[in-house]
């Protein structure tokens, strides 16, 4: 009698377990099934797009799990991802490139190139608090903006994001320099053959119309609040995609005009106009931006995809002719640094005005608008600036006590790239928001 019982024990026992185990590794599969469709959804596109955008019934009952992904997919994707806050990591991998590989770098920029010894500043990765921000896929960009026109507009801050853009692209596919005007070159574009693409680059410091201080006119920007700048408004009909990022020349001296009124200035003794601060100043410009981009592309069939750059904050921590001007190599820690003053006040400006401007157009259909927030980040990156590194090898000859130093632009590869990984996503969201409504 007992050897049945000691054989039936030894048998029950391995089938109880997998009856326990198989359920659990079902839940156990859900998040890892959550977390392929929520961070790579581009291959299951076309797996998923055609029962999306096909009657409900059509995903049959005998395809539950099909169902459930699909569902899973749709769950996750509609909560979009809040990149403004989180934390710099570590990352052992390091950049998509390196400033010797693509041309398009500013010399200023190229912080490696002009002796920069130390290279820690490369091996961080942003991290938000409450999703992921996967790295760079080139491909997958070009593969998004195929034959469309991308173009940046804005300060030199525009075209330093510009710049990160075509390096980390240039890793997959070279570009073509096609067009270039203005000293400096303020105006280019670049033409991406393998993907039908052109980017283009556009001096516009104010967005509206402005006259910009000259040795030779007033000492003084004038700028026209209620116009927008022609120089690249001009070309908004052949635009499919726009980067806006302005902020640091509104802290210099100028007259402001509203229609052929002087609405006043900022810092501009001997001039007999009302002293007025440019943050009223910088919120008309954005709104008059914002409003032609609407008007203009909002009426017209094909519609835009527009972002506007938040601010992002200098670190001279010194003078700017002095040695130590930004002498950080790490990132600040999580609570070192608080966003406060003129940067939080500049970031919440674009901020207000992108929403306002969302709730103004929220009939078009064809046009699509996000606040691209980076101020946070590049807040905690004070190692990010070429600093000295502006010049080529600035102490060859020994340390000097004055040397100029950039510590507001960012050098190439830098943080800067994270913006351009944060434009992407959002992209991509779009891309999979408009496939769900075909």
């Amino acid at each position: 009698m007992g050897s049945p019982f000691k054989d039936h024990h030894h048998h029950h026992h391995p089938f109880s377990l997998a009856k326990k185990l198989i359920p659990w590794t079902f839940y156990a599969m859900i998040p890892l099934v959550l977390f392929r469709l929520y961070f790579y959804p581009y291959p299951l596109h076309n797996i998923t797009t055609p029962i999306l955008t096909s009657s409900s019934s059509s995903v049959s009952s005998s395809t539950p799990f099909v169902g459930t992904l699909i569902y899973l997919k749709i769950k996750t994707e509609e909560t979009s991802c809040d990149y403004t806050t989180g934390k710099w990591v570590r990352d052992k991998r390091g950049p998509l490139y390196n400033g010797s590989a693509c041309g398009t770098i500013k010399e200023g920029q190229n912080c490696i190139a002009h002796g920069r010894p130390d290279m820690g500043y490369l091996y961080w990765r942003w991290k938000p608090k409450h999703c992921k921000l996967p790295r760079f896929e080139p491909n997958t960009f070009l593969q998004l903006l195929r034959n469309k026109h991308l173009a940046f507009v804005g300060d030199s801050m525009a075209r330093n994001q510009l710049e990160s853009l075509l390096c980390m692209l240039s890793s997959a596919s070279a570009p073509n320099l096609v067009y270039r005007d203005g000293d400096d070159n303020k105006f280019r574009r670049w033409y991406f053959e393998s993907h039908n693409i052109n980017i283009s680059v556009y001096w516009s410091p104010f967005l509206v119309k402005g006259v910009e201080k000259s040795n030779t006119g007033p000492n003084h920007n004038q700028l026209y609040l209620d116009h927008v700048d022609e120089r690249w408004a001009a070309d908004m009909n052949g635009i499919d995609m726009i980067v806006l990022s302005i902020g640091h020349w509104f802290l210099h001296p100028a007259v402001y005009y509203e229609g052929d009124q002087v609405l006043g200035c900022h810092y501009c003794p001997g001039l007999n106009h009302t002293e007025i601060g440019f943050y009223d100043v910088l919120r008309k410009a954005i709104k008059t931006t914002l409003k032609a981009l609407i008007d203009r592309k909002g009426a017209n069939s094909n519609g835009i995809n527009a972002f506007v750059t938040t601010f992002s904050p200098a670190h001279f921590e010194g003078d700017w002719d002095k040695l130590g001007a930004c002498p950080k190599t790490k990132p600040y820690k999580e609570g070192d640094k608080a966003l406060e003053g003129m940067d939080a006040d500049m970031r919440q400006i674009e901020v207000e005005e992108v929403e306002a401007a969302k709730m103004n157009s929220t009939q078009l259909e064809k046009f699509r608008l996000e606040a691209l927030d980076v101020t946070s980040l590049s807040l905690m990156r004070p190692d990010g600036h070429p600093g000295p590194y502006m010049h080529p090898f600035p102490f060859a000859n020994g340390v000097t006590e004055r040397v100029q130093n950039d510590c507001v632009h960012w050098c190439l590869p830098g943080p800067i790239d994270t913006w351009n990984e944060i434009l992407l996503e959002v992209i991509k969201k779009w891309d999979y928001e408009s496939r769900r409504e075909e």
